[in-house]
């Protein structure tokens, strides 16, 4: 009798569609959660989370943040994914671009 999921020492392996569409539930869950932080924390009530995409600019229309605001944010991502957003970061504007690149980043620097 072998554990669930081994079948003669070898685990079965989910197929890669399916591994590409929970690594985009998750990715979903963490624009999601990035898009609340944002909005409750600068208390942006004019901008419904139901109207944030991954496509959403973090400047100007969409948020519509500026730099004080992405710095606060930059602070509030550090101490909550565990790792530090540099102000002198050369990859900035493209990080803070969009609220899925600022997820696409979190998920590959987070250590929390």
């Amino acid at each position: 009798m072998h554990a669930p999921g081994v079948h003669d020492g070898c685990r079965f392996r989910a197929p890669p569609a399916a591994i590409g569409r929970l690594l985009a539930r998750m990715m979903n869950a963490l624009e999601q959660e990035l898009a609340t932080l944002i909005i409750g924390e600068l208390n942006l009530e004019d901008v419904p989370l139901e109207t944030v995409t991954a496509e959403t600019p973090l400047y100007g229309e969409g948020f519509g943040l500026d730099s004080i605001d992405i710095l606060e944010i930059a602070l509030l991502i550090s101490k909550k994914y565990g790792f530090e957003l540099r102000s002198d970061n050369p990859d900035n504007q493209t990080i803070f671009a969009t609220l899925g690149a600022l997820a696409a980043y979190v998920a590959a620097h987070r250590t929390k």
